[in-house]
């Protein structure tokens, strides 16, 4: 149960700080500008656990074909990696914005859906997702992205309803940036004590 916790734990701290200034994050506030919040979450929500279930299953066969004490260091190196792309930004190009706006389905629950799954395909998010996957069981890593992604944009939803959309977005890079590299120092620490050990 400790192994349980752990991972929920880890994955949702991980993902919810990689969701921070992410672009999918504009998605869901754009979303959010011509559908009802609720409508936007749920969607969020099922697009979020399809793809975050792609990435644990992709985390499980690589966490099986390879050592761990490699996969910890190349988590640690993914981690760093992760903290530099949080620093450079991640912002919707104007081609992006004509794409999520382009999408006019019958349904705002399936335009929320199929829009977000697009959008979080290939994301930092669902790579920082393989990666813990490959740390930890892939349902406690599944359910906590999950959570983590969808609280990380339900309050960026609801602070950008509330302050008009003008975040301190730097600081949030940065802060996310840092959380990153300390967690990718830990792990590449980890691995190196388990080759050397």
């Amino acid at each position: 149960m400790t192994g349980f916790i752990a991972g929920l734990t880890f994955s949702a701290f991980a993902i919810f700080i990689a969701e921070m200034g992410d672009k999918t994050q504009l998605v869901a506030m754009s979303l959010a500008t011509r559908y009802r919040a609720l409508t936007v979450i749920l969607g969020i929500t099922v697009a979020t656990a399809a793809v975050h279930a792609g990435s644990v299953l992709l985390a499980e066969v690589l966490g099986a074909a390879l050592p761990t004490d490699w996969l910890t260091l190349a988590a640690g190196v993914a981690f760093v990696f992760f903290g530099l792309w949080t620093l450079r930004g991640d912002e919707m190009t104007d081609k992006d914005e004509e794409r999520a706006a382009s999408r006019r389905i019958r349904s705002a629950f399936a335009t929320v859906l199929l829009v977000f799954f697009v959008a979080e395909l290939g994301d930092k998010t669902m790579l920082a997702t393989i990666t813990v996957g490959t740390q930890y069981h892939w349902l406690p890593v599944w359910i906590g992205s999950t959570i983590g992604m969808v609280a990380a944009d339900a309050i960026a939803i609801a602070l950008g309803a509330v302050l008009g959309k003008k975040l301190p977005e730097r600081a949030i890079q940065i802060g996310a940036a840092a959380l990153f590299f300390v967690a990718g120092a830990a792990m590449l620490g980890q691995g190196a004590w388990m080759l050397l050990a």
